[in-house]
């Protein structure tokens, strides 16, 4: 009995990594794939990474309110390169957000949100948002004073929703505050959240791998070649210079892209002269403080979020899709580019003049393009192309 069941372990195993190989050394690839592809592969890399940080971490980590702040201290300075570790941790989550916008990004501008790929832009902008959550929760665990105050001020944003908001921010911080049993419970789902994450990055790349990548002409491409080894040096080559500036930031500036505030313990009776969450939550946070109605940024906030699930159901003319390089999907492109790092810029700033009014222009840019631009893009192009045939024609005749 046991041989058997050691059989078919073994069996299992052996079917698993064919599979694996046949997803990654063999997986056909078109061979006009760019470095821009490689996006996503180092966002699961870092996001590995980071797994295995947080394992080391939550080895030596507290979940207590009067412990936590002291024990980070003690990862920092007590244990054998604990300092490394917290530090690649740290930054690792700021490399991920790169990553996954310039993913984000390059999928956006090669359309790869067509009405046949919608399963696959799903999934990837659900993982997007549970990275977000857990990003978030990861922030509160330091139990610092920016660390506490954005958790009390993002959480109390559930307050907002009619009637139930205020019993649903009550079971979120497990009392009438954030306390000790909400540290507790956010440690117990930023460890659990990873792993959720991982199930649907595996289905994630099923998905690609069955549906195929785009590439940067959106013409199905007939020549194609194995990823391994022709591609993975490309990626080699991204990790590498990637792995460069990351180091660099945890070796010579493993704060720069933190808050001096989260370096002072938690204290709920000294409230922060300006809140400002991790660098990637920004321009979520500035469309947030965009509108002077509290529940109208909650729901201004989460629709910019929510807005991407739309896009596959846009239709194109004649259920085709003009090619993304078009002069006028190039130029509204890069005015959202703008439009975003603009609001980046501003969610970081105080909640004053001159950059509450200016988030709300570029609050109202943001939304122009996902409802208006993007949807009248392929007609324009269409139109264009329509037009350059017939001048071709005239030309010929």
């Amino acid at each position: 009995m046991k041989i058997n069941i050691i059989t078919r372990l073994i069996h299992s195993t052996s079917a698993l990594v064919q599979t694996f190989v046949n997803h990654i050394r063999y997986y056909p690839t078109p061979i006009n794939f760019s470095y821009a592809y490689s996006f996503g592969s180092l966002v699961g890399i870092f996001f590995a990474i980071q797994i295995a940080t947080g394992v080391f971490l939550a080895m030596h980590y507290t979940p207590h309110m009067d412990l936590a702040f002291s024990s980070v201290q003690h990862i920092m300075v007590n244990v054998k390169n604990g300092y490394l570790i917290r530090y690649m941790h740290a930054n690792g989550a700021s490399m991920i957000f790169i990553f996954m916008y310039l993913h984000i990004g390059r999928a956006l501008y090669f359309r790869s949100y067509v009405r046949s790929r919608r399963i696959l832009w799903w999934s990837g902008i659900i993982i997007f948002f549970l990275m977000m959550a857990t990003a978030f929760i990861g922030y509160v665990l330091p139990w610092g004073q920016m660390s506490f105050w954005g958790a009390t001020v993002i959480t109390s944003l559930v307050t907002a929703i009619p009637f139930i908001g205020e019993p649903i921010a009550y079971w979120i911080w497990g009392g009438f505050s954030v306390s000790n049993a909400t540290l507790v419970r956010f440690f117990s789902l930023h460890y659990l959240l990873p792993f959720i994450v991982t199930a649907i990055i595996g289905l994630h790349l099923i998905l690609l791998h069955d549906i195929t990548s785009t590439n940067p002409t959106q013409i199905p491409c007939q020549e194609k070649v194995p990823f391994y080894p022709y591609f993975v040096i490309k990626d080699i080559f991204i990790l590498t210079v990637s792995f460069v500036f990351f180091f660099g930031l945890v070796y010579f500036y493993p704060n720069l892209l933190g808050h001096s505030d989260n370096f002072i313990p938690a204290n709920p009776l000294v409230t922060p002269p300006h809140i400002v969450p991790e660098w990637y939550f920004t321009p979520f946070y500035a469309i947030l403080r965009a509108c002077p109605n509290k529940l109208g940024g909650v729901i201004g906030m989460l629709t910019a979020i929510l807005i991407w699930f739309i896009l596959p159901l846009y239709k194109f003319p004649n259920n085709t899709l003009p090619a993304p390089t078009s002069t006028f999907h190039k130029f509204f492109f890069w005015i959202f580019v703008s439009i975003f790092l603009t609001l980046l810029f501003l969610g970081g700033k105080p909640a004053t003049a001159p950059y509450v009014i200016t988030s709300k222009i570029f609050t109202i840019g943001y939304f122009i393009y996902f409802i208006v631009i993007l949807p009248l893009i392929p007609y324009i192009d269409k139109q264009v192309m329509v037009l350059e045939k017939k001048d071709t024609n005239k030309t010929i005749f």
